[in-house]
């Protein structure tokens, strides 16, 4: 009962703040609200027992992706933008396209209805534990690729300080 209860809280929260990251005007707030929703998915992870999915999350998107997206807002003239008069001219056509993959999934969830079949949830004692054998694959398996791949990321950070650096 109190993993439903957790569930949807994390899943009410993410909707929520992922529908505030599309309709706030202000950047900033529209990054705090994106680690919102960011961590709620984080929490949904660690409820279902993904512990690696939830590290994931947590480091990669809500702390790394994030000061990026915080240091672009930054970067970017922000005032010039805010007095800018913006045209908003297709709203008619998002609303035609809400309404027809709101359709898409009630017709989805009708169809559905009568033939879901869930398998029971396996215990916990019988699992494996996933983040060990990710760690086992990651770093056996695909050490060269690992590697390569953080060496690119290496490459791609310092070129960006070095573009993102003024000229004095």
């Amino acid at each position: 009962m109190l993993d439903q209860v957790v569930f949807y809280f994390f899943a009410a929260l993410a909707v929520a703040s992922a529908i505030l990251v599309v309709t706030r005007r202000n950047a900033v707030q529209s990054a705090i609200f994106l680690v919102t929703a960011l961590l709620a998915t984080a929490g949904i992870f660690l409820n279902l027992n993904a512990e690696f999915l939830f590290i994931v999350q947590v480091i990669l998107y809500a702390g790394g992706i994030m000061v990026l997206f915080v240091f672009v807002i930054m970067l970017v003239n922000l005032d010039v933008a805010l007095h800018q008069v913006q045209f908003n001219r297709q709203w008619l056509v998002a609303l035609i396209i809400s309404a027809v993959l709101a359709a898409q999934v009630a017709a989805a969830i009708a169809v559905s209805r009568g033939s879901l079949y869930t398998m029971p949830p396996a215990s916990a004692e019988s699992l494996e534990p996933n983040t060990e054998r990710v760690a086992f694959y990651l770093f056996h398996t695909y050490m060269l690729p690992f590697e390569i791949a953080s060496i690119l990321l290496l490459v791609a950070m310092i070129g960006a300080v070095v573009m993102a650096k003024k000229r004095v």
